[in-house]
């Protein structure tokens, strides 16, 4: 899975929209397949037009645990939002990712404004139900 610092990175670099597209494509098809006994419903992120399953991981300190994460979507250019969403919060701590929101980095990218209404709402669908499951965890 590439850093986010990478991403970020060669996005800039990239101009035209088609180019950007074409690399989240390619971030999507580097993202490892999710088993299918892992395709539950109670993995599906709600909100999504396209399927979306994410699987959440706590190891660490039991009071503001460090969580990493597994997705993967039915469609390709999702598939690769997953990837990105993925880069931003795996392997931070609980309270770390209750308080960052990765629109900011969607938004810094300049992939926001490219994404049709319905693929923006899943990213938001994605992004609400990781920091939910980080603030369950965080310390109060």
């Amino acid at each position: 899975m590439a850093a986010l610092d990478k991403i970020i990175e060669d996005f800039a670099f990239l101009d035209e929209w088609e180019d950007r597209y074409r690399y989240v494509i390619e971030l999507g098809k580097a993202l490892p397949d999710l088993p299918e006994d892992k395709r539950t419903l109670e993995n599906k992120v709600q909100g999504c037009a396209s399927q979306v399953w994410l699987v959440t991981h706590a190891s660490g300190d039991p009071e503001n645990p460090t969580l990493t994460f597994e997705g993967d979507s039915d469609a390709h250019i999702v598939r690769g939002l997953v990837a990105i969403v993925l880069a931003t919060y795996s392997g931070k701590q609980a309270s770390e990712i209750a308080a960052l929101d990765a629109l900011d980095v969607f938004g810094k990218i300049g992939l926001v404004e490219h994404l049709s209404s319905q693929r923006a709402n899943g990213l938001r669908s994605m992004i609400k139900r990781i920091r939910e499951e980080a603030r369950v965890r965080a310390p109060a």
